[in-house]
């Protein structure tokens, strides 16, 4: 199973929303306080599993409603994905994938581990 640990830092407080494997699936902003990052973690759980995928590497794509995951090539060639909440703010994002297909399977993770994920806050 997956879990959500929380690491402050030097502005506030960030997730990382990690696989039962220990890797590392998608990481957050930085949030201001402990409460709002872990309102951060819950948004993932909510938005993740209704979530619509608006693939930007497909030329003409046709855009989603939020809440939306979009998969987009980054600046070095690489394939990422944010997941985007009803509201269009970002709730977290992937590391760079070299395939598409990878990337598409960071996102099934995220469905798969998100909703049951434990929260785990690292001490300061």
């Amino acid at each position: 199973m997956g879990k959500f640990v929380i690491k402050p830092t030097t502005k506030g407080f960030k997730f990382n929303l990690k696989a039962g494997n220990g890797e590392i699936i998608a990481t957050s902003q930085v949030y201001a306080s402990l409460k709002t990052c872990k309102a951060g973690c819950e948004s993932v759980r909510r938005n993740s599993t209704i979530a619509n995928l608006e693939d930007q590497t497909v030329e003409g794509y046709t855009p989603v409603k939020h809440p939306k995951f979009e998969v987009y090539l980054d600046k070095a060639g690489e394939y990422r994905f944010r997941l985007k909440a009803s509201n269009g703010e970002n709730i977290c994002a992937s590391e760079g994938y070299k395939a598409k297909p990878s990337c598409l399977n960071g996102i099934e993770s995220i469905r798969r581990n998100a909703p049951e994920a434990d929260v785990v806050v690292e001490a300061e």
